[in-house]
């Protein structure tokens, strides 16, 4: 099975996750202070996880490109880069949404959410750097995308270190089965979607790195 069939199988399961999707969060119980406000959760964090993911991936094929120069590991760091970048945006956009209710403010510059902000724009300064850094740039690229993994283990922990306006990491465990199953869906649907999407622009980037060398061929 090729890497194209693959991911439009993970596509393909991820679209009828999502389609299935509405109706599970319609039907778990309101949060009793937010009201519907509060089924904005089954966006907000299962895109945030997500975005971690994809930033401990972009950073793990960073490493991997920079001990041993492979030029796949560096496809996968981009690829994941800018898939950190998306759900990145997903998760800062349906924050503020779910803030405006719960906090009454669109945005606090709590420890939770200014480092997930700075961890986003981490991964904007990799591309920048792939995009206008000029040869050599990916070396570079590949140490900001190492750093941009290292911040996830502080948006996940922050939580509990300092005193913020998020919940704490112990609320999603203990979740009553009304809201954990919804919720496990939303979760294994965005990871669907990742995985495909991951896939298809690894495929990409490796077809424009050939397009790259048969154009340098032609040239010399």
């Amino acid at each position: 099975m090729t890497t194209k069939n693959v991911a439009l199988g993970f596509l393909a399961v991820a679209a009828v996750m999502f389609v299935r999707a509405p109706f599970m969060i319609e039907a778990a119980p309101f949060e009793a202070s937010m009201g519907a406000v509060s089924k904005i959760f089954y966006f907000h964090a299962p895109s945030a996880i997500v975005l971690m993911l994809s930033a401990f991936v972009a950073g793990g094929a960073s490493v991997a490109y920079l001990a041993r120069r492979r030029r796949s590991a560096d496809h996968v760091a981009v690829a994941a880069a800018e898939l950190a970048i998306v759900f990145g945006l997903i998760t800062l956009v349906t924050g503020p949404m779910w803030a405006r209710k719960a906090w009454g403010v669109w945005w606090v510059w709590e420890a939770r959410l200014t480092i997930t902000l700075v961890m986003w724009m981490v991964f904007i300064a990799y591309l920048l750097l792939r995009r206008f850094g000029g040869p050599g740039s990916e070396m570079l690229a590949a140490a900001v995308s190492v750093f941009g993994m290292a911040l996830v283990p502080f948006v996940y922990w922050s939580v509990n270190v300092w005193r913020t306006m998020h919940p704490t990491t112990s609320v999603i465990p203990t979740l009553p089965r009304s809201m954990m199953g919804p919720f496990l869906w939303c979760l294994l649907a965005f990871a669907c979607l990742y995985v495909a999407l991951l896939l298809i622009r690894v495929r990409l980037e490796r077809q424009a790195a050939l397009v790259e060398d048969a154009y340098l061929a032609v040239e010399d």
